[in-house]
């Protein structure tokens, strides 16, 4: 685990350093990514040869949703860091009603997908599933706290 939350800080970092980054390179990082992210996934959750097909269907299938949420949130990075030094009450309450509607999308996606796997393969594999997406979910978010200046921080 400690693998994969270093390489999702060198990928924030990457994404933040460049301020405006094209739709190629956040798709090639994030594709880099999500196989890394795919090998735990695959030494975390224990399958047996009934789940696994069923399982790695639903798995791809949210990855696809997921990866667009991870754009959301690059783009809300990104339009943070050019309002940082001249955001007004309108655009800080435009923005963080828009990080919130992420927050709140991505957390209903990962319990959409829970509830998805428990159905086709069973509660185990289910609550594997959970935790390691929360445990990755909650590392990077963190690294975004640490990367990104709270607003209104002097430097």
């Amino acid at each position: 685990m400690k693998k994969i939350t270093l390489m999702m800080a060198v990928m924030i970092m990457a994404i933040l350093s460049f301020g405006q980054t094209n739709t190629e390179e956040v798709d090639l990082v994030q594709a880099a990514f999500g196989m890394e992210k795919k090998a735990v996934v695959a030494n975390f959750v224990q399958l047996n040869e009934l789940q696994e097909a069923p399982f790695w269907l639903l798995y791809d299938e949210y990855e696809v949703a997921r990866k667009e949420n991870g754009k959301k949130r690059i783009q809300l990075l990104e339009q943070y860091a050019a309002q940082y030094y001249t955001m007004t009450y309108e655009q800080a309450e435009s923005w963080m009603k828009e990080v919130i509607k992420l927050s709140t999308a991505t957390d209903k996606l990962i319990v959409t997908y829970y509830n998805k796997i428990k159905k086709e393969t069973s509660p185990t594999v289910a609550t594997q599933f959970y935790q390691v997406e929360n445990y990755i979910l909650t590392a990077i978010r963190m690294e975004i706290l640490e990367a990104v200046p709270f607003l209104g921080e002097s430097n």
